[in-house]
């Protein structure tokens, strides 16, 4: 993961130096105040949620905690998601229908989720580290927008190139992993 880490960290600053040479050769300092700002931000939110997402998942693993369920095939989980045609289901033509609804009723309750366990699962979306990160982002907006800098173009692209940076190298690392596993 350090190389994948280490990958990630070189095309972002090689990205973010085009950016600052390509605002300065084509374009004027407002161009160049809402790239770095844009890029910066959303670079910040891109690392952040990987951390936090990265420190959850260890955590997960560390304590055994197991979320998935390997009950259903993949398969059948895209077809039937309700779990509709379950071959567990009896059908029961003289069932009351009043009945049939206070049992299904009380069988949702007990699959109902503790405030606890929401929270557990909300660590990561709700880090430290995230948040302050979107937080930077909005005030970097309201900054460029407040003294008349805001450039949308180049702002929204700036924004879009660490995401597609980070994504490409992620798929790409992820290929190479594959590919050496079959080799």
């Amino acid at each position: 993961m350090r190389n994948t880490s280490l990958k990630i960290l070189k095309l972002l600053l090689l990205i973010d130096l085009l950016l600052i040479a390509g605002s300065l050769l084509f374009f004027d300092k407002h161009v160049l105040y809402n790239t770095q700002i844009g890029f910066f931000s959303s670079t910040l939110v891109m690392i952040g949620s990987m951390f936090s997402y990265r420190r959850m998942v260890n955590k997960r693993v560390e304590h055994n905690i197991i979320t998935v369920d390997d009950t259903k095939d993949v398969i059948d989980k895209l077809e039937d998601p309700y779990d509709l045609y379950s071959e567990d289901i009896v059908d029961d033509p003289d069932a009351d229908l009043k009945e049939a609804i206070k049992e299904e009723k009380q069988r949702m309750k007990a699959n109902r989720r503790s405030l606890f366990q929401t929270l557990k699962d909300t660590k990561g979306a709700l880090s430290i580290y995230r948040m302050s990160a979107y937080i930077l982002l909005v005030l970097g907006f309201f900054y460029l927008h407040r003294h008349a800098l805001l450039h949308i173009p180049s702002y929204l692209i700036s924004l879009s190139l660490p995401i597609f940076a980070i994504v490409w190298v992620l798929v790409t690392d992820k290929e190479n992993q594959t590919q050496d596993r079959v080799e």
